[in-house]
């Protein structure tokens, strides 16, 4: 197990995440209550496109660099930018007084269809179906199964539960994009604040 260290700082829905391993180094800045600017370097460049289409569609800020072990491969800079940014959103969250809680996206691309149910329960759980149509292979150096490990990693750091379904989908560029998009419009929905609810989101009165 590689020694890891982190440094966190929120300031309302903003958080400022640095984490570092002997596989990769990564800071990330993310403002929930943004407009969808970013600014990425992940130094996988079909991965900076994914996240700034999360950022775009999620009305997210945010500012990321990754500096990873790419002699190896990808796969640590990837899962690894999952880990820090769901440890983001669950510090800019803080305690989730206020928010929808649940988000729902579908988002078609061409003739690829995904569609993602999220619930930021506290619980970390992700089941993917449909994943079959991506099959093996890449989309420019990105391989395909780290969709997964990416959104494996997020549900893990930030205890979120997440439905991913892969309706359709021939391009695996359309199918990837098409899940970011869709989880982005989800995690948008989720995180809103609702101005009817005056606690927390929950019978149980934490999450």
């Amino acid at each position: 197990m590689a020694k890891r260290s982190s440094h966190n700082v929120a300031s309302g829905r903003r958080a400022e995440i640095a984490r570092k391993t002997k596989e990769t180094d990564i800071r990330v800045t993310l403002d929930l209550d943004g407009s969808g600017r970013a600014s990425v370097k992940s130094g996988v460049g079909f991965f900076d496109h994914m996240l700034e289409a999360l950022a775009k569609h999620g009305a997210l800020d945010l500012e990321l660099v990754c500096k990873g072990d790419y002699h190896i491969d990808d796969h640590h800079s990837v899962e690894d930018t999952g880990i820090v940014l769901g440890m983001a959103v669950a510090k800019a969250l803080g305690d989730k007084a206020g928010i929808r809680r649940f988000g729902f996206g579908s988002v078609p691309l061409d003739e690829a269809l995904t569609q993602v149910t999220v619930d930021l329960s506290g619980r970390a759980h992700l089941t993917l179906t449909g994943g079959e149509r991506l099959g093996k292979g890449k989309v420019g150096r990105f391989d395909v199964e780290l969709l997964e490990d990416f959104l494996g990693a997020f549900v893990a750091s930030s205890g979120t539960t997440m439905h991913v379904e892969i309706r359709t989908g021939r391009n695996k560029h359309h199918i990837i994009e098409a899940t970011f998009k869709a989880f982005a419009r989800a995690l948008r929905q989720a995180v809103e604040r609702d101005t009817r609810i005056l606690g927390i989101p929950s019978t149980k009165g934490v999450l």
